[in-house]
């Protein structure tokens, strides 16, 4: 089995980003899976094409890519991503696409192929917080979660793939006050957790994940 996980380069003025440094701390093997890593750029279209030609090269059997999230306090793997381009802020080369359809043939809305639920739990028996997510934003990361999933739907129907989003660094928080924070080493090690979660699991749980508001 081999696994593709792709994490985005730095963007939105920081000179790190956690996905790709996070991504980069993991084993080559994790439950017997060959693990595929991936730097994308944070770029509306060329992020997608980047792991179309992946897919190609490696014909992995689960794709999961990692984006940044700053502000949120744990490791939320997505449940959904909707057809749509809203960006608050330029890519990296200067696009800012607003109300902006990703696909035309493409569904309204994709829903991960991962046991997200079952992510979620084995990150949280070994201790590291974790939750579904059940929106991915508007920018390059549900550009890029809806882009797998749209991939998956025209062209690779024997793929598993979704999106995980990380916390902020501590090194990124020193000038955002009360800005919660994880450690490289505590996500490094979620995602581990999430890809023998993937491997591990044909089929989610059958657990809440939901939440009220």
């Amino acid at each position: 089995m081999k696994v593709l996980i792709t994490g985005f380069d730095p963007f939105g003025g920081e000179k790190v980003n956690p996905a790709l440094e996070a991504v980069k701390l993991l084993p080559d093997i994790i439950s017997g899976a060959e693990v595929i890593k991936l730097e994308i750029p944070t770029v509306f279209r060329k992020s997608v094409i980047h792991i179309d030609e992946a897919i190609k090269m490696n014909n992995p059997d689960i794709v999961i890519s990692v984006g940044q999230a700053g502000g949120r306090f744990g490791i939320n793997p997505e449940r959904v991503a909707i057809n749509i381009d809203d960006a608050r802020i330029k890519d990296n080369i200067g696009n800012q696409p607003i109300d902006i359809e990703i696909e035309e043939d493409g569904k309204k809305a994709y829903f991960s192929s991962l046991p997200i639920k079952a992510m979620v739990k084995k990150m949280n028996d070994n201790g590291i917080p974790a939750a579904v997510s059940n929106t991915a934003g508007t920018f390059v990361c549900n550009h890029v979660m809806y882009g797998i999933l749209y991939l998956i739907d025209k062209k690779y129907p024997n793929i598993k793939g979704g999106f995980i989003h990380v916390p902020y660094i501590p090194n990124q928080v020193i000038s955002k006050p009360n800005t919660p924070y994880m450690s490289l080493k505590d996500i490094s090690k979620g995602l581990e957790l999430c890809i023998e979660a993937a491997v591990e699991n044909s089929e989610d749980l059958k657990i809440t994940g939901g939440t009220i508001c």
